[in-house]
């Protein structure tokens, strides 16, 4: 990091520096893991005493990637995509999940964007309606919430989908009261996998990234919030957990009933002086 800083490549703002954020994938984020781990064993202690939690919504909220990868495998099959072939899940992870909506549209239609909009808008339509139906919480999600409000903590939910879908999946979780702010990617300069909307969501809550953590399901989202500077835990809830640790998550859980979890915060509020832990 120093030799980029010396070549130019980075920028210091006040006591901050600002890293070139497309170094970030010549030597790949995971190079930065030792700002945040200590040792083998990673911890949150050292962002003692917490701030603030930031979550990303598609799974990480909710297990919603099988009902984005229906919509879009029922969509592309009926116009005619890939020869009318059904596309694959691992297509659908390598190509799609976690993905700008207008980065997907040019992926999937790079000789008329305009259709591939028209198309991810379509979809997002066709998401929304299932969702009221099939949306399911993480397991464990309603404990962290509570272990979240217990300390006061400020939160935001940080995604790339649009916001009426966002809006709609916050809602249906019965999380709309429990979200300080939600962070839309096409709302920022750029979307994940850049920091931008990490970024964001420190300005508008007015928190410092050295005593705020992230969860993230996706590549991109945890590129995004490392980029930030902020350690991510990543879900494996669907993504090939090599590449989540690649990315630079801190830690992997399967859910937020994953004992890892749980030590983790019980050794932050140790760390923090709390005085309850809720287990």
């Amino acid at each position: 990091m120093l030799k980029w800083l010396a070549e130019g490549s980075g920028t210091w703002v006040g006591n901050r520096v600002l890293i070139r954020f497309d170094l970030l994938f010549i030597l790949g984020v995971g190079n930065l893991l030792p700002l945040f781990c200590g040792s083998s064993k990673c911890s949150l202690s050292r962002l003692a005493p917490l701030e603030a939690i930031f979550f990303d919504i598609d799974g990480t909220l909710c297990d919603s990637d099988p009902l984005h990868y229906y919509a879009y495998r029922e969509m592309l099959q009926e116009i005619g995509f890939n020869g009318g072939v059904p596309i694959n899940e691992e297509f659908f992870i390598e190509t799609i999940a976690g993905k700008h909506n207008n980065d997907i549209a040019a992926i999937l239609f790079p000789d008329d964007l305009q259709r591939g909009l028209k198309f991810v808008d379509d979809k997002e339509a066709m998401f929304r309606r299932l969702v009221t139906e099939q949306l399911k919480p993480i397991d464990g999600l309603y404990k962290l919430r509570k272990w979240v409000e217990d300390r006061g903590l400020k939160r935001a939910a940080v995604t790339n989908s649009p916001r009426p879908t966002a809006e709609l999946v916050v809602s249906t979780l019965g999380l709309s009261d429990f979200f300080h702010s939600l962070i839309v990617g096409n709302e920022c300069d750029h979307a994940k996998p850049y920091p931008d909307p990490y970024l964001k969501a420190l300005e508008v809550l007015n928190v410092s990234k050295d005593h705020t953590f992230v969860f993230e399901d996706s590549v991109s989202g945890i590129k995004a919030g490392v980029a930030a500077g902020m350690p991510v835990v990543g879900l494996a809830t669907r993504n090939p957990e090599h590449l989540l640790t690649e990315a630079g998550a801190v830690f992997l859980i399967k859910d937020y009933d994953d004992p890892k979890l749980w030590a983790a915060l019980e050794e932050l509020d140790r760390a923090s002086g709390a005085s309850t832990f809720a287990a």
